[in-house]
């Protein structure tokens, strides 16, 4: 574990959680990596100087971050017709919060993507009389057309790359489904914007789909929720700015080299919300890949990292993989190592020692299993399977109590009549409300940490 100094970006360090004790012939090594970023910090004693670094905005200078908002304008808007002004009001919020210096532009989504603040390709920069002018622009937004939101990702795209910051940012708020533009339509922009800026979703009422918002949220390392009620929008785009303006570090990205014989199983984010990253990989030379993270203010995060060995014998022990935190170099050289962190195998004939599972790995096996079974409930319920659907409900009831995951249980009591916790014994409700069943469904994915 390595820490540095303070300065005026965060601190980082890595912390590795494992039972490194496995029975002879044992493979599989698996351990838990908590990354936390906290005040402020350099790297080595001398300042963090990286192109993902993103300094307090000082008057009169370029703008260190850039924040696009994309509201949805189609008809659906309009009904009721307070959900548009609902809209306005939130966007409006967001511009309150943003941070003076920040760059930022309004975006309307319909079934193409319009500039409405300030327009012309560009970005304003954050000031009392350009968060005026926005939100003079603001009360111009009707509803009317269709949804087509790779369109409104690709301009966000352009809007955002346009300037040179370290920290780019959306906020993509919608009300229905993407029906004006094919699902690879969508897959292809996702692809395109993935990397490029970071993108927190919401859906607002419950004619939208779940899997569409929480899948530009997952390729776009940011966050999704419901909002069922329109009326909450504001207080929602308030608390999602304010988590963008304390962004201070962009392009995060966890590096992991293992030696030869070493095979990587899965690496998947586990807290606060479970992501999987094994698939996001890319290469980083000879036995190393980096999994990206997204953009860091002073938070913390857990990764499960899951490597096969090679068969070994009693009283050998090998780095099984090292664990790097690094960003990109301002330069173009080569990246910067804010912390590190070991994982080992040691081999052993003691049983008590190889067969004991560490608490963080049992805890966030458990949470990783919950997220994963509510979508295979929701999915079984929606098909009709009512056997399938009960028995991964009940399973799902049963992990979050014993994980302590009290919000889930919550969320879950409202679409299952809980028998008995202990066992899992559920019955389906005959009837569930739409906001319930859509916020499980969304939120499946949010875990507690582990009580250490």
């Amino acid at each position: 574990m390595a820490n540095f100094s303070k300065s005026n970006v965060p601190q980082f360090s890595v912390e590795v959680y494992q039972n490194e004790f496995l029975p002879e012939g044992g493979r599989e090594v698996n351990a838990i990596v908590t990354v936390a970023s906290t005040g402020g910090g350099t790297l080595g004693g001398a300042p963090l100087t990286t192109a993902a670094a993103s300094p307090a905005h000082i008057p009169g200078q370029a703008p260190t971050a850039a924040v696009v908002i994309m509201v949805d304008c189609s008809g659906s808007m309009d009904y009721p017709p307070t959900k548009m002004r609902n809209a306005r009001d939130a966007t409006a919020a967001a511009i309150d919060t943003l941070r003076d210096g920040v760059a930022f532009a309004v975006v309307a989504g319909t079934h193409i993507a319009r500039e409405v603040y300030p327009g012309n390709g560009r970005l304003a920069t954050a000031d009392a009389q350009t968060r005026a002018q926005a939100k003079e622009a603001l009360r111009k937004l009707t509803a009317g057309g269709g949804t087509a939101i790779g369109t409104w990702l690709r301009l966000t795209d352009r809007l955002l790359g346009a300037a040179d910051v370290p920290i780019r940012h959306g906020i993509l708020l919608t009300d229905g489904r993407n029906e004006h533009e094919s699902p690879e339509d969508l897959r292809s922009a996702l692809q395109a914007c993935a990397g490029r800026f970071t993108c927190d979703a919401r859906g607002v009422g419950t004619d939208w789909e779940v899997k569409e918002v929480t899948s530009i949220a997952s390729a776009l390392l940011g966050t999704a929720d419901i909002v069922a009620d329109p009326a909450n929008l504001a207080a929602d785009f308030t608390r999602m700015m304010e988590n963008a303006m304390g962004k201070e570090v962009a392009d995060v990205a966890i590096r992991l080299w293992t030696p030869v014989g070493v095979e990587i199983k899965f690496v998947k984010q586990v807290a606060p919300t479970v992501a999987e990253l094994t698939g996001r990989r890319t290469a980083a030379g000879p036995r190393a890949g980096d999994y990206p993270t997204g953009s860091w203010g002073d938070e913390s995060r857990d990764y499960h990292v899951c490597v096969q060995v090679p068969q070994a014998n009693v009283g050998q022990e090998m780095l099984a993989a090292r664990v790097s935190l690094i960003v990109p170099d301002r330069e173009g050289g080569a990246p910067q190592v804010l912390s590190q962190g070991l994982v080992r195998a040691v081999w052993t004939d003691d049983m008590a020692a190889s067969t004991s599972i560490n608490p963080q790995v049992a805890h966030y096996t458990g949470q990783a299993e919950l997220a994963h079974v509510i979508q295979q409930g929701l999915d079984a319920r929606k098909s009709g399977d009512v056997d399938g659907a009960t028995a991964k409900l009940g399973r799902a009831v049963q992990l979050a109590a014993a994980s302590g995951n009290a919000d889930t249980a919550k969320l879950l009591a409202k679409v299952v009549d809980v028998v008995d916790e202990a066992t899992g014994t559920v019955r389906l409700k005959a009837k569930v409300a739409e906001a319930d069943e859509m916020t499980l469904e969304t939120r499946s994915t949010k875990t507690v940490r582990v009580k250490k």
